[in-house]
């Protein structure tokens, strides 16, 4: 049993929080969205006034934030100058693979272990405790921080130094944003031909065209019942997080000399789709768009 400070408890934070809970961790958490920390609070966390109060006397400190700015500020105000040496640090946020690396170089300064640990598989793995998770840091740090990410996670890639679980994260979400906008325009298409959703699913699950968007993220009703479709794209991972993780991987494209054509038109239809006030909406509601044009 570890005390564990878990920074960043919203819609994948939240459920990862309480599956160190439930295995018999204390875990004192905080979030600057009082709904989020109270639900927390109510599966078993402990509540912090703020994220300094959060990691007083953790051995463990887990952040789940929106973007790299949120994780620089909290790294650098309020987690580098108050902890111990030999801390574990583990950030599941989708960063910059550059300013993963800053951050752990400080961490690095002040003696403790840390591991850049972002995840995939949406709210239900973070819910089942089933998320892959993909790491980046050196051997100690990863043989430190496994043993609570083999809680929140099951399937845990160590996939580098420092970064380098960033790295494979945008690459990872590049992929999946296409193919979002590939099963959106496929189905939105044989709507228009007359074939039934159903049908087209049963048969595209188990052909050439099967993908992780269409088997359990399916964007139309009823198909998928735990997709987000089904709550009017409520809920899920967000169109905004969604452009956030695409133009990482663009950025980073651009800096390695990587051609991405096809990912920079994707992010467009999805930065369209956040224009049009839907930022807040699963990202699979990009379908909304496709259907209306």
């Amino acid at each position: 049993m570890s005390n564990i400070a878990f920074i960043g408890v919203g819609n994948m934070g939240g459920p990862m929080a309480l599956n160190l809970v439930k295995a018999g961790h204390n875990v004192l958490a905080f979030d600057i969205v009082p709904s989020s920390l109270d639900a927390v609070v109510k599966g078993g966390c402990e509540k912090a006034a703020s994220a300094a109060a959060a990691i007083d006397g953790a051995e463990v400190i887990i952040t789940m934030l929106p973007a790299g700015d949120h994780v620089d500020a909290v790294y650098n105000t309020d987690v580098l100058p108050n902890i111990s040496a030999h801390t574990v640090l583990i950030d599941c946020s989708t960063i910059d693979m550059a300013m993963s690396q800053a951050v752990h170089e400080k961490a690095a300064t002040k003696d403790c272990l840390m591991v850049d640990a972002p995840v995939s598989g949406g709210v239900k793995s973070a819910v089942n405790g089933s998320l892959t998770i993909m790491v980046g840091g050196t051997a100690d740090a990863f043989a430190a921080a496994e043993p609570y990410l083999q809680v929140m996670g099951a399937n845990i890639f160590n996939c580098g130094d420092a970064g380098a679980g960033q790295a494979v994260k945008m690459c990872n979400n590049m992929m999946l944003g296409i193919q979002m906008t590939s099963t959106a325009e496929a189905f939105v298409l044989a709507e228009k031909l007359g074939i039934d959703s159903e049908k087209m699913f049963n048969v595209i699950n188990v052909s050439s065209g099967q993908c992780w968007s269409l088997s359990s993220y399916c964007p139309v009703p009823g198909l998928v019942p735990s997709a987000p479709v089904n709550n009017d794209f409520d809920g899920g991972f967000g169109t905004a997080l969604m452009i956030k993780d695409m133009n990482l991987a663009l950025a980073a494209a651009k800096a390695a000399g990587s051609s991405v054509d096809v990912a920079e038109k994707a992010a467009a239809i999805y930065q369209d789709y956040c224009d049009e006030g839907s930022g807040a909406k699963d990202f699979s509601g990009i379908i909304e768009l496709i259907r209306g044009r």
